[in-house]
């Protein structure tokens, strides 16, 4: 369980993120969803402590930190070290000792290749199989589907799901509203750094007609296409 209880982000003047009230249970998987620049990354970053805030991110397995796996939408990976390495060394920080990597090499990635040299795509997917592999309890994936193949992305789906059935707590944001219909239970929505909106899956449909409704209005047409 994560709880998040008032929180706030601000860089200098700018408010990023105000009063945040959100709770988060195992084996449930939930969107974060939102224009650019409505706070998304930001609370990520606050729940992995990579951002000094004010207010409480309470969880029920203490470090959090210690705990959770969050995939960012563009990894850093250190120059010469091959993909078997940075898996190893990601496995290592959680005193984990990695093995059968082969064969946990789902997404069929050239470990023994440089990593810095891998795509973006096949950047996320080392970094997402380091994640697994560290045995987290709490997985946070900010845009994982973009930029990867779509052999990928079913596999993605596959995966979330089946941490879902584990009883892990999964949150994810997406713009590609389908995979977030395919794969949460619930759907928050972020406006200007606040949450305003907790849809529910039976009514994704309609979170799904209203947005198409706010965001297309008449453009196609303007267009003349």
């Amino acid at each position: 369980m994560i709880s998040i209880r008032n929180l706030h982000k601000s860089f200098g003047q700018n408010k990023v993120l105000c009063d945040v009230n959100l709770d988060f249970s195992p084996g449930k998987v939930y969107g974060i969803v939102g224009e650019n620049g409505a706070g998304k990354t930001t609370l990520f970053r606050c729940i992995a402590g990579l951002e000094a805030f004010e207010g409480q991110v309470i969880s029920s397995i203490s470090p959090l930190k210690n705990h959770l796996g969050l995939l960012v939408t563009d990894p850093f990976i250190f120059n010469k070290i091959t993909g078997e390495e940075y898996i190893r060394m990601l496995c290592q920080a959680r005193g984990i000792a990695p093995h059968d990597l082969q064969v946990k090499n789902i997404f069929e990635l050239p470990l023994n290749e440089y990593a810095s040299t891998y795509s973006t795509g096949m950047k996320k997917k080392l970094a997402l199989t380091a994640l697994l592999m560290q045995q987290n309890e709490y997985f946070i994936l900010d845009e994982p589907y973009n930029g990867v193949d779509i052999q990928s992305n079913i596999i993605l789906t596959e995966l979330i799901l089946k941490l879902k059935s584990r009883n892990k707590v999964v949150i994810i944001s997406s713009h590609i509203f389908s995979t977030l219909q395919d794969t949460c239970d619930e759907i928050h929505v972020l406006k200007k750094g606040s949450p305003i909106r907790t849809i529910l899956k039976p009514d994704f449909k309609s979170l799904e007609d209203e947005m198409k409704a706010v965001h297309m209005g008449d453009k196609l047409d303007r267009l003349g296409i």
